[in-house]
């Protein structure tokens, strides 16, 4: 029986990279907009005067001061660093050895894991995320209780098993072999099943062998769709670290192209330090890089030069990267990246913003034929924003004078408060209290 739903409120979607399409085509907004939903998929999208009359009886959800606009995408985040988030006072290297590791050494837990998991998805939800690419730990167990918990709820996630096996603590490292079984075996049991996508999730390289990275490369080409995620040029002492540990490739990029982790459902979190050589490399073989704004700027890692990745074609997307980032919200993950390009002499436009979070990270993930906007066909993902969320949020939005002045306040305002209603397959996830 075919189930249909319409939801009433403004509503704005990407169509195009504003930096791509011609003024005013990379977006389309409805003042007094509707959205019709059957079994799960967008149906329709646009003006509630044109739609509503054929409606018949189609139940609508009238949403007053509101705005909705697709799922949020996060390209880069650790579902174990979840109770370590806002952790005081060091880079990345100490960062590692001080609080992450010893955080993920409880997840070969099963029941902490699913408690983690749980919670972690329940966040996401609150900021309006419903698509993540995500950090298990090194156990099996980690990524089980993942995608059992997503899998309960009809989510879109890709998440894998960490592979280490060197330069961690002992309760924390596979071997080659046990890497790869465990994780061809996560594959098979996950891949493909619902809305579930599985990575091979090396950690980065100075955590794995040789003999490691090899057997990731292969399992990586052996099944169709499959995700690489993984680090790279974060942090200048980890770079120089990487020259050490394998001084016969020329760069930290050319580890992974090395060893066949780098094309098309690759993505290199941060990408803060890398040339215009690595830029090219990664733009031909449409691998896509995550910023992270507020880990960067948090572990005082740097600034990321979109720009320059986008002059060389890469695919960019938004990635919170808790824990070292500092909130689970794409908001407040956009507050930041707008400051990170201010201090480049570059300005983030709203709608850009609004394109990383949403059609530029299902673009970079490989998912915008499914998910990102509103065409019809597509996942009905979408994300109810308030537009009184707080008294601050709506005087400010009062002075506004136009649309993008309203969508760039809420970027600098907005956070998990603005989210009034999170919708994943056409369901309700999350509904603020």
């Amino acid at each position: 029986m075919t189930t249909v739903n319409a939801y009433r409120a403004a509503i704005l979607h990407c169509l195009a990279d504003p930096a791509d399409a011609a003024a005013g085509q990379a977006h389309e907004y409805f003042e007094d907009g509707l959205l019709v939903i059957e079994d799960g998929r967008v149906a329709r999208v646009g003006p509630a005067a044109e739609l509503l009359p054929g409606l018949g009886d189609v139940p609508v959800t009238e949403y007053p001061d509101a705005l909705i606009v697709p799922g949020f995408i996060d390209t880069h985040i650790h579902y174990p660093q979840t109770g370590m988030i806002a952790s005081y006072g060091e880079q990345l290297l100490d960062w590692l050895n001080t609080y992450t590791f010893p955080t993920e050494q409880r997840f070969g837990d099963p029941a902490h894991a699913r408690q983690v998991a749980e919670f972690f998805l329940a966040e996401l939800l609150r900021n309006g995320t419903t698509t993540a690419l995500v950090f298990g730990s090194v156990h099996k167990a980690s990524v089980d209780a993942f995608f059992e918990a997503a899998q309960t709820l009809d989510l879109r996630m890709i998440a894998g098993k960490v592979l280490m096996d060197r330069n961690a603590p002992e309760g924390l490292t596979d071997t080659p072999e046990s890497g790869y079984a465990d994780s061809k075996a996560l594959i098979e049991r996950w891949h493909g099943k619902g809305r579930l996508h599985y990575a091979v999730t090396p950690r980065f390289a100075p955590t794995s062998t040789p003999e490691q990275l090899a057997l990731a490369g292969q399992l990586f080409h052996e099944y169709p769709g499959l995700y690489m995620h993984t680090h790279l040029s974060e942090n200048l002492k980890e770079i120089e670290w990487v020259k050490a540990l394998f001084p016969e490739r020329t760069g930290y990029l050319d580890v992974y192209d090395h060893y066949r982790l780098i094309g098309p459902r690759s993505v290199f979190a941060h990408g803060v330090h890398v040339c215009d050589e690595e830029c090219a490399r990664l733009g031909e073989t449409g691998s896509a890089v995550a910023f992270c704004p507020t880990s960067n700027l948090f572990l005082g890692s740097g600034l990321f030069d979109l720009a320059k990745l986008e002059r060389h074609g890469v695919r960019v997307g938004l990635g919170t990267d808790v824990g070292a980032g500092t909130s689970f919200s794409q908001l407040q993950t956009l507050n930041e990246a707008y400051k990170v390009m201010q201090l480049q002499g570059e300005k983030l436009d709203p709608f850009k913003s609004l394109y990383l979070a949403t059609l530029g990270g299902a673009r970079a993930l490989y998912l915008d034929d499914r998910i990102g906007n509103f065409a019809s066909g597509k996942d009905a993902d979408f994300v109810v924003l308030d537009y009184r969320a707080t008294p601050l949020l709506g005087y400010r939005l009062d002075q506004a004078k136009d649309l993008a002045e309203r969508l760039f306040a809420l970027m600098m305002l907005g956070d998990d408060r603005a989210v009034k209603e999170t919708f994943a397959a056409g369901r309700s996830v999350h509904r603020r209290a």
